[in-house]
């Protein structure tokens, strides 16, 4: 699970008043024995956090490089849903409705709708989920992780992401007067504050302020009004400039401008989690090449796109299925080939993790058809051949079957 999924699964238990023991412990947890991972999941740590999340990832990194995910792993999302339109992390039993007990969320949501909108052919699932993220929005434009708690800038951000995915316009979902760049706009810091140009999750009790460059990363691609897959946008300098009332626009930038500088040293980001070793934090850096690239072009990332490069294989391989699309999704930000990133194939290993996508079926079935038609010609030499025996002799014959099956 990446560092922002385990903030807002936190954050949501803070808000419902439970505890949950250890979330973000470990990135990569075992399957819990009495949960049995359905065929189309992709991955094979227990899905009860993140289940949703990790799927819809999975399949939008894939349609992004051209793979066609496989029909079970699409089904398995959209049969995720709620009949209110909204997702949970996971339901180990989706033929039951769900019920109040249910813990749905705005993230596993917002995911699922930007996965299946692009995917197409699902209009109906992510027209009631759209429906449904409206429905609880908060007075102030934006979005906590579960309904009702308090804005965060994460969660507006994917929120945003899914509204644009799916065909809306998120300055028009407003409530209260407010639209979600107003929420966000909120939890950007001044250029002349600490952690000048950064974006804050939420604010602390005393309504102060803090930088957090994960809470950027998404706040960056949010006031852009992006979701997970971005094209690099055009080059600019990182730099934070502006004061009083901020555009969108201005707080990417300024946004933008933080992350650049928060990577210059080292050409990575560090753990955000409270009370975490000081250490790298590959799934962050992943999100903040996408930032700086969609902010101000594919050069903003060179320097944590290489460190990731170099880096992110054994994070990657730990973490599964949604480490590897955040990667590729950084790759495509970029215009890096994800197939050939420092060495390894991001596509092939992401596809390794759940059930073979429809391409690579058709990629043997198009080698089939190609041998049968090699095999046709091959008989098109014999019948020839055979006419031609009497008068130009055997050696000629063979040499003709030697040469059409060479490579």
């Amino acid at each position: 699970m990446n560092v922002r999924r385990s903030a807002a699964v936190l954050a949501a238990v803070t808000v419902i008043g439970v505890a949950t023991p250890a979330v973000a412990a470990d990135p990569s947890p075992s399957a819990s024995p009495s949960v049995v991972l359905p065929s189309g999941l992709y991955g094979s740590a227990d899905p009860q956090y993140d289940g949703v999340w990790r799927q819809s990832l999975a399949l939008l990194a894939q349609h992004t490089v051209g793979v066609k995910p496989a029909a079970v792993g699409v089904e398995w999302l959209a049969g995720q849903q709620c009949a209110s339109g909204a997702f949970a992390p996971f339901r180990a039993d989706a033929t039951k409705p769900c019920d109040a007990k249910l813990m749905v969320d705005s993230n596993s949501t917002a995911a699922a709708v930007q996965a299946l909108a692009a995917l197409g052919g699902h209009d109906a699932e992510t027209g009631k989920a759209v429906a449904w993220l409206k429905s609880v929005q908060n007075k102030d434009g934006g979005w906590g992780y579960a309904p009702g708690g308090p804005s965060d800038a994460n969660s507006t951000s994917v929120v945003i992401g899914a509204l644009t995915t799916a065909g809306e316009q998120p300055a028009k979902v407003v409530k209260s007067g407010k639209s979600p760049y107003d929420a966000l706009l909120k939890l950007a810091l001044p250029c002349t504050d600490d952690g000048a140009g950064a974006f804050a999750y939420q604010p602390d009790k005393k309504g102060k302020l803090a930088a957090n460059a994960d809470a950027t990363a998404a706040g960056v691609i949010g006031a852009l009004g992006k979701g997970m897959v971005v094209e690099a946008g055009a080059k600019t300098d990182a730099e934070c400039a502006g004061s009083g009332d901020l555009t969108p626009q201005q707080a990417a930038a300024n946004g933008a401008a933080y992350l650049a500088k928060a990577v210059a040293k080292d050409g990575h980001l560090n753990s955000a989690l409270a009370g975490a070793t000081d250490q790298p934090d590959y799934g962050n850096t992943a999100d903040a090449v996408v930032a700086l690239a969609a902010q101000g072009g594919a050069e903003q990332a060179k320097q944590p796109l290489q460190w990731l490069e170099q880096n992110s294989t054994a994070w990657a391989k730990q973490s599964g299925p949604a480490a590897y699309a955040q990667l590729v999704l950084a790759a495509h930000a970029t215009g890096t080939d994800p197939r050939d990133f420092g060495g390894t194939d991001l596509v092939e290993q992401l596809n390794a993790t759940g059930p073979a996508p429809q391409q690579a079926k058709t990629e043997n079935n198009a080698r089939a058809e190609d041998s049968d038609k090699d095999d046709s010609g091959l008989g098109v030499w014999w019948i020839v051949g055979v006419g031609l025996v009497a008068g130009i002799g055997v050696g000629f014959l063979l040499s003709g079957r030697n040469k059409r099956q060479q490579p």
